[in-house]
Order: structure tokens, then sequence, then C-alpha cells
């Protein structure tokens, strides 16, 4: 039997992660890419173990490590004097196996583009999307060219073109009332700070973060340590039509004035920031249409405030190539198996209530983070300090997630290709029955 084409819209992370997967297992894979060059947008980028355990097993987490730091902890500070309030490790047996990766989105998406070069996916250029045709598996740019394909995978994010044409309606994403000022800095510049506090602070392998009335700041090396990335959030004051400009480094000293001395200071390391705005989106009724699926922020983009948008992205594509493989492992022997509309459909039911329960999760994170200063605020510092990360019995939980064992492992445990020929053996078994 031939192998299945694959049409992949989009070169993100989610697009990427799905065209390696999907070509180690022996499809033809064409990546159509709009942007005239792979200019990554965004500085630093978590890789959660969820997604790290994912590159493990298809090798390329030795890769990835070449220009990460492991970070073993995540901190939660407090705004104004940097006090700590809760440290979350992910634990010895994920941090030995699957590690908490911190590494720059422009090094995580050459290693993944240079995988896919290496395996012979194509990736074109200046290939953007006018119009999909359902019932017949094919994809017409602007400039007329047509790809035909087995199966379309719409991974072209927030902006989704695909999106609009799977939902058959505009569906734009929506504001969240935040936006984020986001840079890196060189390690060089923060030791020319001479702070004894900000150089203990570079020669941590952690994520650190401070939380505060209606923003929250995240720092954490990159490159090996030797750059560092912060995004620090506020309330929304850009206009509806402009998704990110430059920021103003006056303005963004301005809005955080006050906040721990510690971060105050670095901020005046900052040689330029980018101000952009967070955006969402509701759920989709549907992420497939025949031959046809969604993945990612095409389907389910959320706020950033679980480290998960681009792990849930990396989850999603290797769902959907080892579903696949499996579908045309068991047509080239002449198996009874799903149609392909089936086994995306396959997909879907594996990750939908998944992402719905993380989007919830980050609106709940955004919550706790921007508390303002007063009693409710001292009740979580109050609990946040007393946390074991304890298992506890099933009909107690923990008031945030954060420090939910039971959640957070449900999270960051997760084996998605392990789930993804689970449910594959699950649809045959009924199939033979």
């Amino acid at each position: 039997m031939p192998p299945l084409r694959i049409v992949i819209v989009g070169a993100g992370i989610g697009g990427l992660s799905c065209a390696i997967v999907c070509r180690k297992q022996g499809m033809d894979v064409v990546v159509l890419e709009k942007a005239e060059k792979l200019t990554p947008v965004g500085a630093g980028i978590q890789i959660p173990p969820n997604a790290s355990r994912i590159w493990a097993q298809y090798g390329l987490l030795k890769r990835l490590k070449e220009y990460s730091v492991v970070s073993k902890a995540t901190e939660l500070r407090r705004w104004k004097d940097g006090g700590l309030l809760c440290s979350r490790s992910v634990g010895e047996k994920l941090d030995v196996q699957w590690p908490w990766l911190v590494i720059h989105r422009a090094d995580y998406q050459r290693v993944l583009v240079e995988e896919c070069e290496t395996y012979g996916v194509e990736i074109r250029l200046k290939s953007e999307v006018h119009d999909i045709n359902f019932e017949q598996t094919t994809v017409t740019l602007k400039d007329a060219d047509v790809f035909s394909g087995d199966v379309i995978i719409g991974a072209d994010g927030l902006w989704s073109t695909l999106r609009t044409r799977t939902l058959g309606y505009s569906s734009p994403p929506q504001e969240t009332g935040d936006l984020a000022y986001r840079g890196t800095f060189s390690l060089e510049a923060l030791q020319a700070l001479k702070d004894p506090a900000i150089d203990e602070l570079c020669q941590k392998c952690l994520v650190t973060m401070w939380i505060g009335p209606e923003g929250h700041s995240v720092f954490y090396p990159v490159r090996c340590g030797l750059e560092f990335n912060l995004v620090m959030t506020r309330p929304d004051d850009l206009p509806a039509s402009i998704r990110s400009k430059e920021g103003d480094l006056e303005e963004m000293k301005a809005v955080f004035e006050g906040w721990d001395p510690v971060l105050t200071k670095v901020l005046t390391a900052f040689p330029s920031v980018l101000k952009w705005k967070m955006l969402h989106h509701e759920e989709l009724p549907s992420w497939t249409n025949n031959n046809v699926a969604l993945l990612g922020d095409a389907c389910h983009p959320s706020l950033p405030y679980q480290a998960q948008g681009a792990a849930m992205a990396v989850e999603d594509g290797a769902i959907i190539a080892n579903l696949l493989g499996q579908y045309q492992s068991a047509k080239s022997r002449l198996q009874l198996h799903p149609s392909l509309p089936e086994t995306l459909k396959a997909y879907e039911s594996l990750q939908k209530s998944r992402t719905t329960t993380l989007t919830l999760g980050s609106i709940a994170n955004q919550r706790m983070y921007h508390l303002s200063d007063g009693p409710e605020q001292a009740e979580r510092d109050r609990i946040l300090k007393q946390a074991k990360f304890e298992e506890l019995p099933d009909e107690m939980s923990e008031p945030f997630i954060w420090i939910d064992i039971r959640y957070q492992k449900a999270v960051l445990a997760r084996d998605a290709v392990g789930d993804a020929k689970a449910k594959w053996d699950e649809i045959m078994a009924g199939i033979s029955q």
C-alpha cells in the first residue's frame, strides 16, 4: 500500500511535531507555511514533562537538552518583597526521565526543523492557504497551487484559516483582558548590574514567578544559562485592532514600580521589550471535518498560565500521528479498521476534555496569581506556604490547582503516545467483536 499523504498547514511547534512523528512512521508529509522564512515569535518557552516524554520517545530529548536548562522547580514569590510563597518540583522520577526544560523558542523550532529535514519532511514557505476542499481533501493556496493528501492537519495557530473553514463561519480569538511585556537579557548584561541578589537569581536552575495585583512576572534561563527570559503581565491597554507592538521601557518600569527590588533592578537591563495582547478562544464544537483535523492553538488556545500551550500542541501532533500510523499499518495488512474520519475523531476524543480542563486551569491560575492585596490574598499566601504536595484522600482537594498533586500528576505525567496506542487497541477490539 502507498504511504498516507499528510498535508500540514503551519510550521509552528505543533505542526512540526506532527510532521516529525508522521514521517518517522513512514508517511509522506508536506508542511505549508505562509511566512517567507521561519522567524519564531516570542523568546523563552517551557517544555514540561508531558512534552519532554514525547521527545524522549522519539529520540529528540538529548538534542533539545543541548540548548536548554533543566528547571528543577517553579517558585512563586510575593510581588512586593520577593518573599517565597511556594516551590513546586516535578518529582525525582519525572525530573530524571522527562525533565522540565526551559529553552529559547528559536532553538526549539530550529531543532524541530532540522529533524524534519533529516527525515525528509517537505517544508514549503510562502504557501498561504486560500481555500480547502473537504470532500476531495485538497488545499488551494493564494497563488492557486493545489495540494492534495489523505489527511489535512490545520496547525495554523490562533488566527487559523482552517478553523474558519472547518467551522463554516468566522471565529476570531477573543481578548482576555491581559497583555504581556516580554524580552530576553544576556547573562553579561545582568552580571554588569553588580548586584549579589541578581547574581544569585541567575545561578538558579528554576522558573521564578512573582505574583501580585493584576499581574505577574516569569523569569528563567535559556540557552544553557547564557540568556534569560522575562515575561511580565498587566491589564491590557492596547486597542482591539493591535495585537502587538514595541513596548516602552519607561512605561513598563512605571507599571511595575514598587515590586520586588530584585525584579525592578533586572528591568534596568532590558535592551528592548515587546508588548503583546493575550488572546484565547471559545471551545469549538468540533476539531474535525471529514479527513481534516485541527491541532494546537487552531482549536484550543488558552491563557499561558500553566506552560502547557505548546505542550498540548506537541501532544496533539503525537496522538494524531500515532493513530494515523496505526491506521496505515492496519490497512497495509488488510485488517478491518476505522475510516480516516473515525481515526481523527479518536484523536479529538482523547484530547478535547483534557484541553478543556487545562484551559479552565489556566483561568484558575490567572485569578490566583493576580489577587489584590487583602484578606483573600493573605489566605492564599498562607495556603501556599503550608503546601506539602502530598496525596490527599479522594474526598479532599486543594483550593488551588497549582498545589493539587492529583491535578499536577494528571497534567505532567501523561503518556500521550501510550494513550493513543491504547485508544487504537480499544477501537480495533470493538471492530473485531
